[in-house]
């Protein structure tokens, strides 16, 4: 099925680095790896695969589909907070579907109560196809934890860069699946890490 034009450029913006969710600002439990050792390109590549096949990826592309077959977004966002590995999961998907509410709310789209990440943005892109909505979420994703890998890893941006496009089919795997029931957390590490950060100090990250 062809995606029209205009709807994935709307997708791509707002996956875009540039829209103001702040997701410089997160790490993803990243910035702990890093303390506990992860600290080559090989390394950073591993520990976000694992999080894109087994971790959040899985979980927030079922919400995605969930709301886009027309699940409720209150009870989806319900399930998610309930499967957020620890306070600060939840704290960064929350607050960037916040902040992503509020922009599309002042671009003059209809008006969206903050939710998780992964529902606000399915309940804007209804009538865009799952896969696509799901590959570019993922895809964001995994460009937010490279982002962050490369202000705490000796990595240059060809090096980051070669870490996301070593994950394309990773991704392109994770966006098409479908779960009848919502996926469980299986990397273990990255939600380890994740609460291992909630203590950290110093950091230069959220999560």
């Amino acid at each position: 099925m062809t995606i029209p034009t205009t709807d994935l450029l709307r997708l791509t913006q707002w996956m875009s680095p540039a829209f103001p969710t702040s997701g410089y600002a997160y790490s993803h439990g990243f910035e702990a790896a890093h303390a506990r050792g992860i600290a080559t390109a090989d390394d950073v590549r591993d520990w976000l695969r694992a999080v894109l096949q087994y971790g959040s990826g899985p979980l927030d592309c079922w919400a995605v589909r969930a709301v886009l077959a027309g699940a409720s977004p209150d009870a989806v966002a319900a399930t998610l907070r309930a499967r957020a590995g620890c306070a600060e999961r939840w704290r960064e998907t929350w607050d960037q579907g916040a902040a992503f509410a509020a922009t599309t709310n002042a671009l003059g789209l209809p008006h969206l109560r903050p939710a998780p990440l992964p529902v606000v943005l399915a309940v804007r892109a209804r009538g865009i196809l799952p896969t696509t909505v799901c590959a570019l979420y993922l895809q964001a994703l995994a460009g937010q934890v490279v982002s962050a890998a490369l202000r705490l890893v000796p990595l240059g941006q060809t090096q980051g860069q070669g870490i996301i496009a070593a994950l394309h089919s990773d991704i392109a795997e994770v966006a098409a699946a479908e779960w009848d029931e919502p996926p469980g957390l299986g990397a273990v590490l990255a939600e380890c890490d994740a609460t291992a950060h909630e203590v950290q100090q110093p950091r230069l990250f959220r999560t």
